[in-house]
């Protein structure tokens, strides 16, 4: 897979995980992942569940872990089912601006919009459902699609004292690139763990976000190169 692999690093060196860091570990839910015995892979990206195993590696070196969860209700703005004449992966013109249309997913209440079985965080302090307004999308941690309304995720975090944030989950070139572009925004350092991530890649989408990254100043590393401070 081509996505990730060409990403120039912002940052080399090792680092060492401090107590003002949080692991933010984006929608890893079934409809994400490629379908298991029938459930999820309503919106499937390609490997999506190959970085469930090393997210959980990750998450045993962090102290602060914090999930988002997409959470829409049936008949959603983002769907396509809610736009007669228009298919998945079109656009349409909202009130906020221009919307990519999906496949129906993550569902509030349904097997889709469980988090992935074998994710395995049992201390994560945190899950931040997002999308769950009928009349917006929510792609950020941060902010809904109209990029005014809050999540509540910047207060928590500095309620918390939290500071720096290591984003990884689905997909980089839509929840993880505004999370993180959002993120920095407002106030907080951001890195991306390329090999924690995986796109959706619709035409472009891989390119633009990377250089979107770039230009917003955020690091990119391997999670190899992330040490525990114990």
């Amino acid at each position: 897979m081509h996505l990730l692999a060409t990403m120039p690093y912002a940052k080399l060196c090792l680092m060492k995980i401090q107590s003002t860091d949080a692991l933010l570990v984006i929608d890893v839910q079934n409809d994400f992942c490629p379908p298991v015995d029938g459930v999820g892979g309503a919106l499937a990206v390609t490997g999506g569940d190959a970085i469930v195993p090393i997210i959980n590696r990750l998450a045993q070196r962090f102290e602060h872990v914090i999930l988002t969860q997409d959470w829409h209700p049936a008949g959603h703005i983002s769907f396509a089912s809610s736009h007669p004449g228009k298919r998945p992966f079109e656009t349409t013109e909202v009130a906020y601006g221009t919307q990519t249309l999906w496949p129906d997913h993550c569902v509030q209440g349904t097997p889709g919009a469980d988090l992935h079985p074998g994710l395995s965080i049992p201390h994560a302090e945190l899950i931040l459902r997002k999308g769950f307004r009928r009349e917006i999308d929510s792609y950020s941690a941060f902010l809904e699609d109209d990029h005014t309304t809050p999540t509540g995720l910047a207060s928590y975090l500095r309620e918390r004292g939290l500071q720096r944030l290591f984003l990884c989950g689905l997909a980089y070139d839509f929840c993880v690139r505004f999370s993180a572009i959002d993120g920095t925004a407002a106030g907080f350092e951001c890195i991306v763990i390329e090999d924690a991530t995986r796109g959706v890649d619709l035409p472009g989408s891989i390119e633009e976000t990377t250089t979107a990254l770039a230009t917003a100043g955020i690091s990119k590393i391997v999670s190899e190169r992330i040490e525990s401070s114990c």
